[in-house]
């Protein structure tokens, strides 16, 4: 998926989860159609664009490879008329896809169809997915869904900017703070023309650097916003991000940025000499930004247990419960997680597959450093949110703590304490 789209479904998904009114849902029959045809289905998916065309060739494959089952494309990136339609008691869609965070709250709420038997009639081999990513799939003992793609987190550098600056790519969370301070420039007015480090997202962002540190945001009773780590994190980024420059110039500079990923990204124009983000820049890099020299690496660990910490979130597939024609359902979805569909939509994108053994894939050979991330991804500490009923209300939460931590308009401390406060009315079921 392009991570324009990405960032805004994000926003979308968190708002339609908590907003929502779902009614009950009764039992669908799960069998075929029209014993003299195939049975249709409908795969209504979010992604668009370059995207949903390489969606329809592995539709048009997968139609081509047998004849009982036609399936009908249809891009819709719409999560709220997504939720609707599966909140009713006739669905317009078969199978669809959203972020891994999603599962425990809808599944809580009746709306994922269990995918267990089918996963077992279907031969799918769920231990070659990555680990983490799964963790995200599974409600209550079950699981919901399964990942196409999985994205994780790395720190990109200007190859130009650090030699200029005399930096090596940092290894230390000291080493970091230091060449953000020699890589961020400051005109006589105060104005920001050069930051030593940038965030695509702050959410995003600040939850990784919380891992890197050694925190948790999720315990087996609940949210741990405030882990010792998590707020080390955040006073860390405080201390050498944000107050250096003050709040008010990294607003002015966040709101002159040039637009995600295209050729005016300040990262890829040189406003932005390091940022954290994900492993679909290097096929980014190369489509809109091809001169440009930069490179990847680990992000800092805060102490040598911890090397190699990372975020991991998923992009996922699932079967509404609302669907009448689940058995048809599942075998489409078998396919699209299948090895070779996998590997060209994933390489496609320039996202890390959901497969541990297509983790080398010679698809991806031509991405600059996508194995960094690759590694990332598989490492012991690559860690994700947990998906849980309240995952919706709880990431609204942090973003609202991260803004104010941002803003310097709060301490770590007081803005994850207003998080704990709002935990209390949070939905466990």
């Amino acid at each position: 998926m392009h991570m324009k789209q990405h960032m805004r479904r994000r926003a979308l998904i968190a708002g339609a989860l908590t907003t929502a009114t779902v009614v009950a849902l009764t039992g669908c029959g799960t069998g075929g159609g029209d014993s003299a045809g195939p049975t249709e289905i409908t795969f209504s998916y979010l992604w668009g664009g370059e995207e949903a065309k390489v969606l329809e060739e592995i539709i048009a494959d997968f139609n081509d490879s047998q004849d009982e089952i036609v399936v009908t494309g249809v891009s819709s990136p719409d999560t709220q008329k997504q939720l609707t339609s599966m909140s009713s008691s006739n669905g317009s869609f078969d199978i669809s896809d959203n972020f891994g965070n999603t599962v425990g709250a809808w599944a809580s709420k009746g709306i994922l169809a269990p995918l267990d038997d089918a996963i077992a009639a279907e031969g799918i081999d769920v231990d070659d997915f990555v680990p983490s990513a799964m963790e995200q799939m599974t409600y209550d003992g079950k699981i919901y869904s399964l990942p196409i793609a999985i994205h994780s987190f790395q720190l990109l550098y200007n190859t130009q900017l650090l030699a200029e600056a005399g930096v090596t790519p940092p290894t230390t969370m000291d080493e970091l703070a230091q060449a953000i301070q020699k890589l961020t420039k400051v005109d006589d007015s105060g104005k920001i023309t050069q930051l030593g480090l940038g965030s695509a997202n702050d959410s995003t962002t600040l939850t990784t650097l919380g891992y890197a540190f050694g925190g948790t945001w999720d315990g087996e009773d609940g949210p741990t916003p405030a882990d010792a780590g998590n707020l080390e994190a955040l006073q860390w980024y405080q201390d050498n991000v944000v107050e250096p420059v003050g709040a008010e110039a990294m607003a002015t500079f966040v709101s002159g940025q040039g637009e995600y990923l295209s050729a005016q990204d300040p990262f890829f124009s040189g406003k932005v000499a390091m940022i954290i983000d994900g492993e679909w820049r290097s096929a980014s890099a190369a489509k809109v930004a091809p001169d440009f020299e930069w490179g990847v690496t680990a992000i800092p660990a805060a102490s040598a247990e911890l090397e190699n910490s990372t975020q991991v979130t998923a992009s996922t597939l699932f079967i509404p419960a609302n669907s009448k024609h689940k058995e048809e359902a599942a075998t489409f979805l078998a396919y699209l997680v299948s090895e070779k569909p996998m590997e060209k939509f994933a390489a496609a994108l320039g996202n890390l597959a959901g497969r541990t053994s297509l983790s080398d894939s010679a698809a991806f050979a031509d991405l600059q450093d996508f194995d960094v991330w690759a590694a990332a991804a598989s490492s012991p500490n690559a860690k994700s949110l947990s998906s849980r009923p309240y995952s919706a209300e709880y990431a609204t939460d942090l973003a609202t703590a991260f803004d104010e931590v941002v803003r310097l308009t709060a301490t770590p401390e007081e803005a994850i304490a207003t998080v704990e406060e709002r935990m209390a009315n949070y939905s466990t079921k």
